[in-house]
């Protein structure tokens, strides 16, 4: 799979779309009857340590709306960096969508480039900084390091799960293997990485958001939620019962859902009206 989607000619920007349900594959219930779409290119941005599996189960049901682009942050050491190199490959305009610590390369590339920045989606992330997070990931990580990595612990994925999902060898096998394919580097830059505070700054993002939040969550609390949800102005808050931290493998369905229903009502971005307007 190319990480970085199709080649920029193929890529689309915003165009009507009119899908009977006869023209939906398998006339899929997230798309409802006779509904105006915009085909949008989505570009998506995994957490810490993941990679673009992360989204296998998400993105059959995201790419109806145009092409995937998925962003890389295992080569750079920096969020503003990591947001660089992903405007470098993506297309003219977009909605981007982070989970975790991709939800502040989000933002980032909101602020870099705003004007290709249709909408904006923040899965289980935060808008604090190193000091308010960095000591529950850091205990988690206990014992972790670059030399002889070997993927993240079984302490730290359980803990980021819901507790029914904390025995579920098949989710910690696959957050593992994500792991392991980064490899310790990536881990070392990862755990370093700086994380500013930004709760005094978001308003500064006028972009349509949405904003998803896992009740369950035991990394990123519902606070954490709420202080994104009335920085970013032009937000709205989902929460989802049932999940813990990593809800694009614990309720993709659920997480799919949310996203396809706001995206429905998502106008390109030559048809919004200014934030001041709103």
């Amino acid at each position: 799979m190319n990480s970085f989607g199709p080649p920029r000619a193929l890529q689309m920007r915003f165009l009507p779309l009119i899908l009977s349900n006869s023209a939906r594959p398998s006339a899929h219930p997230l798309y409802p009857r006779h509904r105006t779409f915009w085909a949008m290119a989505i570009l998506l941005v995994p957490g810490f340590m993941l990679d673009d599996q992360l989204w296998h189960d998400v993105e059959p049901l995201l790419a109806h709306y145009g092409p995937i682009t998925h962003v890389d942050l295992s080569r750079d050491s920096s969020i503003f960096e990591m947001a660089k190199r992903a405007l470098r490959h993506a297309p003219s305009e977009f909605v981007v969508i982070g989970f975790s610590m991709g939800g502040y390369v989000a933002r980032e590339i909101a602020r870099q480039a705003p004007e290709r920045v249709a909408g904006l989606v923040q899965i289980a992330t935060s808008a604090r900084g190193n000091n308010d997070i960095q000591e529950r990931r850091s205990a988690a990580e206990a014992g972790q390091g670059a030399v002889a990595f070997k993927g993240l612990s079984s302490a730290a994925i359980k803990s980021s799960l819901h507790p029914r999902n904390a025995d579920r060898l098949d989710l910690i096998s696959f957050i593992q293997a994500a792991g392991r394919r980064l490899g310790g580097e990536v881990f070392g830059r990862q755990m370093s990485l700086a994380r500013r505070d930004e709760r005094a700054d978001l308003d500064a993002i006028r972009c349509r958001a949405l904003i998803i939040a896992a009740e369950q969550d035991r990394l990123r609390s519902n606070e954490e939620a709420f202080e994104l949800h009335r920085g970013l102005r032009h937000s709205t808050l989902k929460m989802i019962d049932g999940s813990g931290h990593m809800m694009p493998l614990e309720v993709p369905q659920r997480l799919a859902e949310i996203i396809v229903e706001w995206l429905s009502h998502l106008e390109p971005i030559h048809q919004q009206k200014p934030a001041s307007d709103i």
